[in-house]
């Protein structure tokens, strides 16, 4: 079984960002050029959010210090990462951007959480409910589906990095609740609070982390087995994602890897 995850990366994509052991499902496009300028905006939103919520240092304020970090991974321009810095921070006009989440299900029961950051509500609101309803699915009030997930940071490294064991004592030493690897890596937990430190320890000592963040961990999942359904709700996904208020799209299925290779060929 393979589960997808969302976060930054190369083309259309999946990024296990959450990787198999979340059973959830989160796109986020990349590297491609068409792709480059979607995926700054959402990176520049949440530059901007970062530096208003805090200190404009990195240093002295984790969530900017992620997405710099995230950033940075996307191969963005220099100044581009200082200007949106700098706006969040006051020095510079710009929208004034609201966090909203939207949640709802999808074909089949599938829960679905929707992290977004607006500078208009109203047009949000209106898009993420076309894109339910056009792709069979329905929203619901806030807290309807995201008491089936639990909020954890996660840091997922190659599986060529370090063996299971050393890794395993280098996560519970930087303060993860767990780490799990197979063959396709290591992936790292850890409570939101302890996000930074873990990180930065796992940074120091094995470089930096693939498409390190904060994800919704679904605590049970729903199984995906019809390709009719598993297409729709692709669909559905997709859709969220390339709006360009949609920061994060989660999902608690769990589909066949034969059945995602047919349906993302």
């Amino acid at each position: 079984m393979l589960i997808l995850t969302l976060s930054f990366s190369d083309e259309f994509e999946r990024i296990m960002a959450g990787h198999s052991q979340f059973k959830n499902i989160m796109y986020r496009k990349g590297a491609q050029d068409k792709k480059r300028a979607k995926v700054f905006t959402k990176l520049i939103r949440e530059l901007t959010v970062a530096a208003r919520s805090g200190m404009p240092d990195p240093d002295k304020n984790p969530r900017l210090r992620n997405a710099v970090v995230a950033a940075r991974a996307a191969n963005m321009p220099k100044d581009t990462l200082e200007r949106a810095i700098k706006r969040g921070a006051g020095d510079d006009e710009g929208e004034d951007y609201s966090e909203i989440r939207y949640e709802g299900y999808g074909p089949g029961g599938v829960a679905l959480i929707v992290d977004t950051l607006t500078d208009n509500r109203n047009r949000t609101a209106a898009e993420v409910r076309t894109a339910f309803n056009k792709h069979g699915g329905t929203m619901g009030e806030t807290g309807s589906v995201s008491f089936q997930f639990d909020r954890v940071g996660s840091i997922h490294y190659p599986p060529d990095v370090a063996d299971e064991e050393a890794m395993f004592e280098a996560a519970l030493e930087a303060g993860a609740e767990d780490c799990e690897s197979d063959a396709t890596g290591h992936q790292i937990t850890c409570a939101p609070d302890d996000f930074s430190d873990v990180r930065d320890a796992l940074d120091a000592r094995f470089g930096a982390p693939e498409n390190p963040g904060l994800t919704w961990r679904p605590q049970t999942t729903v199984a995906v087995e019809d390709e009719d359904q598993g297409g729709v709700l692709l669909r559905l996904i997709e859709a969220l994602d390339d709006n360009d208020d949609v920061q994060q799209v989660s999902a608690n299925f769990e589909m066949a890897d034969d059945l995602i290779d047919r349906l993302t060929a």
